[in-house]
């Protein structure tokens, strides 16, 4: 499995294992739980949930999965941007620690940016390190101006920005990238096969046969094509994760990159961050 450092020299699995909407159903939960062993057995040991998911549903259902293998696992959760202020941020910790059976996370994000001043956020972060609850900490769908807050806080020891994207969704690569890429904190991309929902694409087809792989396949491997870029697809069922590690032995070459480009330009001038 190929990994991405974070900051703290920590490195992760480039490919993890996203959870959105994953133990909602009943029906499906031993599916899912084999799905996440499954990808833990390949490789893909980094795991992301939020305590907005299935209103911790989905935190119990990983909890539940972690079972005997969480020493092997990258814990990731996140919080709701109401529950990041003083007082409110340790006990929603607690509560995900709870749901997931387990007494760190080895990454804690703010979901999205909240009212909660970022400097009371980050105070509240380092306090849960220095707690032992957390191991670092980072932000999920923060653009350009609001990491250049972010520091200006206080908050030079964020690990991630977990954003939106893929091959329909090159926003950040203007200018939030960049920022990122000079402070070496990598991008966590969700969604990064747009949910299974993407638009016809002759080069996508057109590569995924050179490749003998599928078009969703390519536009995965397209995305970890950058080395400081973590992916985490959800797959609810343990063939769909085969399929998914399968992108991370796909190298694209430089005209199968230019194919896709032709198809889903790069960004030419500043938009607003996309997030689901």
């Amino acid at each position: 499995m190929r990994t991405v450092t974070l900051p703290d020299h920590a490195e992760v699995s480039a490919l993890g294992q996203g959870t959105w909407r994953m133990g909602e159903d009943p029906r499906r939960r031993e599916q899912e739980i084999a799905a996440l062993h499954a990808g833990v057995d390949l490789g893909m040991t980094l795991i992301d949930t939020a305590e907005m998911y299935g209103d911790g549903a989905t935190e119990d259902l990983v909890g539940e999965a972690l079972a005997g293998v969480r020493d092997q696992v990258f814990l990731i959760s996140k919080v709701y941007p109401q529950n990041a202020g003083r007082g409110r941020l340790e006990k929603a910790c607690e509560a995900s620690l709870k749901r997931l059976q387990t007494d760190r996370l080895d990454l804690y994000l703010l979901h999205w940016r909240g009212s909660v001043p970022l400097a009371e956020t980050i105070e509240g972060m380092n306090a849960l390190v220095q707690a032992g609850k957390i191991r670092r900490w980072g932000v999920s769908n923060f653009d350009h101006a609001d990491m250049e807050q972010l520091f200006r806080a206080g908050g030079q020891a964020c690990a991630t920005d977990q954003i939106l994207y893929n091959v329909t969704e090159r926003g950040a690569e203007f200018d939030l990238f960049p920022l990122l890429n000079r402070n070496l904190i990598p991008v966590m991309a969700y969604s990064p096969i747009g949910q299974g929902a993407l638009p016809a694409s002759p080069a996508l087809s057109a590569v995924a046969r050179r490749h003998g792989a599928t078009p969703y396949q390519v536009a995965l491997a397209w995305v970890l094509r950058d080395p400081r870029v973590i992916a985490i697809p959800k797959a609810g069922d343990a063939a769909h994760v085969a399929d998914n590690r399968r992108a991370l032995d796909l190298a694209l070459t430089r005209d199968d990159l230019a194919a896709i480009d032709a198809d889903f330009p790069a960004p030419t001038r500043k938009t607003r961050l996309a997030m689901l």
